[in-house]
């Protein structure tokens, strides 16, 4: 490697590091963002807040004045907040009077990482409920108490049952949430009934606002990992599914009619699903730099109102994991949500992986064991690209005394001239110089696909192996101080094995292919690059990597016995005494074409 090249490398991390040194907030500007969010947590539905001289609400008994007790609603301003519980094998999930939502939901049988139960929703921060006007004043149901007599429900197997939240603004004239759950599920069903409401709601308004809002906060060990895999996802009537930012504030309108929204975390989601769609709407999505709070988030979705006696939303809600086959079964193209890549890596994942990895799990192994078949079926079906790839480099290898022989008879500077001999050379040896290249470029789809797989993969999720106590995380058996330039403050073991076994099998390809000068070095330089962009990503991944490596490096020794370079050496003088016209193949004609026309300029602008 030149003295340029690595100054430019050299200059170019410090750029980097001095960036991220730099560029990180002030106390000052991290007090203000936090405001500034306090602030959008409180208003970022969009929608006008009725003005708070007028209530006083509290979490059991309110007091009001007469005046506001005589308006729409007016006996549903004050009342006492009572909790029902719906519960099956799956989800658990409190339903409260004070605006009839859902205040915290349950997944039973799973933890955060620090062994608390993962509560999905949780706390005052929960927000749902209709917004429409009625005798000249904005309602919200959020802020109102329904009525229920419902009791606690537990349900399991093939057994279902629903309760009735009420709000009502007299004896025919009211809106009905119904919830209702059953076993071997993670739906809770959900839907709004008005009835007598044509009289009620302003005769100008054809539409309900259903307004929606959380706080999701942290359930994994890496909170950046979980705040990049953390957004709101949309489905439209057609099936198209989208997503909202994953690193900035976003928000996004709509005029079509939607299917679904849904307040994603890395490996969980709160889904809303209308079985009549919703007519429009906005979803939002904002950062937060509270320690503990992934994402903010907030829809307000319409709902057509027809002038009839009685109209009815039939809706449900999905808590659950962020699981291929359990998001594929409930069907919607929830499944959609989980990341897969772009471009062949997404199919690859889609029609190959998944399918594999479900076969191998139905096998109850440990998922380390599961990588490792994984990766061992992996490879066994990419082993003829792998041979094909050898056995191009090992004739080119053959070959390289041949050609530093025209270097040096040419010259370096003759660059023309010296691609014309090398062309002549391959064409009478009847090699292919990419033909190494194409093998590997054809099995880097399938490399690049487990890096969105193993990372988004639920299964791994909790699950321990030798001393990695969670796969889907990152390994961090080495700790200290945060560094200033990477920031990070862990050394992966899983991570610095797959770096070692890389650089052995780099050295030992530079060692068989006799590589040199720049091509040499650049090998190098990956690997170490990779150990502070993956030092960070699951264990699984890296477990992957480092098996991939050492399987490769397997194949490469044993192919390596099994080719002769002197039986390919007599395949290449045997070429080179045949008929010249049988030994071109296209991409040497098209590269003596090429040269061909370089030479012509050349002699042109002389």
């Amino acid at each position: 490697m030149d003295r340029n090249t690595l100054i430019g490398l050299v200059l170019i991390f410090i750029i980097i590091g001095a960036s991220v040194f730099l560029m990180k907030p002030s106390e000052e500007e991290l007090k203000r963002e936090r405001q500034l969010q306090d602030s959008l947590a409180r208003s970022r539905a969009g929608i006008e807040k009725v003005d708070q001289d007028t209530s006083a609400i509290t979490e059991t008994t309110t007091v009001l004045d007469s005046t506001i007790l005589s308006g729409p609603f007016g006996g549903a301003t004050a009342g006492s907040e009572r909790i029902v519980t719906l519960e099956n094998e799956y989800i658990k999930a409190n339903i409260s009077t004070k605006g009839g939502q859902v205040k915290s939901v349950e997944i039973k049988g799973q933890e955060t990482y620090d062994g608390r139960p993962l509560m999905l929703f949780e706390g005052d921060q929960n927000k749902f409920g209709l917004f429409f006007s009625s005798a000249g004043k904005n309602i919200i149901t959020n802020d109102l108490f329904f009525t229920t007599t419902g009791s606690d429900i537990r349900v399991v197997g093939q057994d279902s049952a629903s309760v009735t939240f009420r709000l009502a603004y007299d004896a025919d004239k009211y809106i009905d949430y119904i919830y209702s759950i059953k076993g071997d599920d993670h739906n809770l069903g959900f839907t709004i009934l008005t009835k007598g409401m044509q009289d009620v709601i302003a005769p100008t308004e054809t539409q309900l606002v259903l307004n929606w809002e959380t706080v999701l906060y942290q359930k994994e060990k890496d909170m950046s990992s979980e705040r990049q895999r953390s957004t709101a996802y949309y489905a439209l009537a057609d099936g198209d599914v989208d997503h909202l930012s994953t690193s900035n504030d976003d928000e996004e309108s709509f005029k079509e009619n939607m299917e679904w929204v849904s307040f994603k975390q890395h490996f969980f989601s709160n889904v809303l699903v209308a079985d009549n769609g919703f007519n429009g709407g906005k979803i939002n999505v904002y950062a937060s730099v509270d320690d503990h709070i992934v994402k903010l988030f907030a829809a307000n979705l319409h709902l057509n109102f027809s002038r009839q006696d009685i109209n009815t939303y039939p809706m449900h809600f999905f808590f659950g994991p962020n699981q291929y086959k359990v998001l594929k079964a409930h069907g919607y193209g929830l499944e959609k949500q989980i990341d897969m890549g772009w471009g062949p890596m997404k199919w690859i994942n889609r029609f190959i992986t998944v399918p594999v990895f479900n076969f191998l799990d139905g096998f109850n192994w440990s998922y380390g064991f599961v990588i490792l078949v994984l990766t061992v079926l992996l490879k066994l079906v990419l082993s003829p690209l792998t041979y094909r790839s050898y056995v191009s480099m090992a004739k080119m290898r053959v070959l390289k005394p041949e050609m530093d022989q025209i270097k040096e008879k040419v010259g370096p500077d003759n660059a023309t001239l010296l691609q014309q001999e090398y062309l002549k050379l391959y064409k009478q040896a009847g090699v292919n110089p990419l033909g190494g290249c194409i093998p590997l470029l054809l099995q880097m789809p399938f490399t690049i696909a487990f890096f969105f797989f193993f990372p988004n993969l639920f299964e791994l999720r909790g699950e321990s192996f030798l001393w990695v106590k969670d796969l889907s995380t990152y390994d961090s058996p080495i700790t200290f101080s945060p560094l200033p330039i990477i920031g990070t403050s862990h050394l992966s073991l899983m991570c610095i094995l797959m770096t070692v076994t890389t650089l052995i099998s780099t050295w030992y390809n530079n060692s068989v292919s006799g590589a040199t000068g720049q091509m040499k070095y650049i090998g190098y330089f990956m690997p170490l690059i990779f150990l502070f962009v993956l030092n960070s990503f699951p264990a699984g991944l890296n477990y992957y990597y480092f098996l991939s490596t050492v399987f490769t490096f397997g194949q490469q020794v044993i192919i390596r016995q099994m080719i002769n370079d002197d039986k390919i050496l007599a395949i290449i003088e045997s070429n080179k005494k045949k008929p010249e016209a049988k030994k071109k193949s296209k991409f040497q004609q098209r590269m003596e074409d090429y040269m061909r026309q370089q030479q012509g300029k050349g002699k042109g602008k002389k």
